[in-house]
């Protein structure tokens, strides 16, 4: 900490706008590579978060099926076992003593004939079920592997744009953190705040014909001349640029 205060002081006005300056066109040159790959990089990642959607969904589906043909068969189980039931009882409706006895077992046939009924209706729904969700496992199969070829495509032209560029965008970043290193933690956290609300990324602008380089409003003669002395920072009272005069311009170079 020391060190850097030690630094700040030693730095003068017209270094730190130089250095401004320079951070701005850097940040410009990174914005314009940035700009070439567009919306890709969002597109990418929407196609990501999508199909990542879809492979829980078709997870979903297909257990859900799983589980309904689990039921299918356990309800054919029961019926099976009710049959089994229906059997026995009217084997022992051959042997009985009584018409009690026989009415007892003919009310346990009815209920298992019952039982069977119900066991029957529940498969038909299920296998309804089923096929509803076999549907729109197709149809998920089908957007999947439509959106799984667009990511390809996406991914395939992001990456070539990125081969492309990825040299002089390393490049460019060094110089960010060299030139960034320079600036006074303040004066940073100031020009970040006006470049994230620029709506084209501008924080540092010169004059040009006598006007700000931002919002293109008129600065007067006195103020220009201020500007030009670099003895002070100051920015546009319309705006909130920060405002260089043409000869750091002529001076800087990415």
């Amino acid at each position: 900490m020391e060190k850097t205060k030690a630094r700040d002081t030693e730095i003068s006005i017209e270094e730190r706008l130089r250095a401004l300056f320079s951070l701005q066109l850097v940040d410009s040159e990174i914005d314009k590579i940035k700009t070439l790959r567009g919306e890709l990089p969002l597109e990418v990642q929407d196609l990501e978060d999508e199909i990542a959607g879809l492979e829980t969904r078709l997870g979903n589906l297909r257990e859900e099926v799983v589980n309904l043909e689990k039921s299918i068969l356990k309800k054919n189980n029961e019926i099976a076992d009710a049959e089994a039931l229906i059997k026995k009882y009217e084997e022992q409706q051959k042997n009985v003593r009584n018409n009690r006895e026989f009415d007892s077992l003919s009310k346990e046939i009815e209920y298992q004939n019952l039982e069977i009924e119900l066991f029957t209706k529940k498969i038909k729904e299920f296998n309804v079920q089923i096929e509803d969700k076999k549907l729109v496992i197709a149809e998920s199969e089908t957007t999947f592997a439509e959106r799984s070829s667009d990511l390809e495509n996406k991914k395939s032209e992001l990456d070539e744009i990125i081969l492309d560029t990825q040299k002089e965008e390393e490049g460019l970043y060094k110089k960010h953190e060299k030139v960034e290193s320079l600036i006074e933690e303040r004066l940073l956290t100031a020009y970040k705040r006006i470049r994230a609300n620029a709506r084209n990324g501008l924080a540092v602008v010169p004059i040009q014909r006598d006007a700000c380089g931002g919002c293109f409003n008129q600065i007067p003669p006195q103020r220009q001349l201020d500007i030009k002395s670099r003895k002070k920072i100051i920015v546009c009272e319309y705006c909130g640029r920060i405002l260089v005069d043409d000869e750091i311009i002529k001076e800087s170079k990415v």
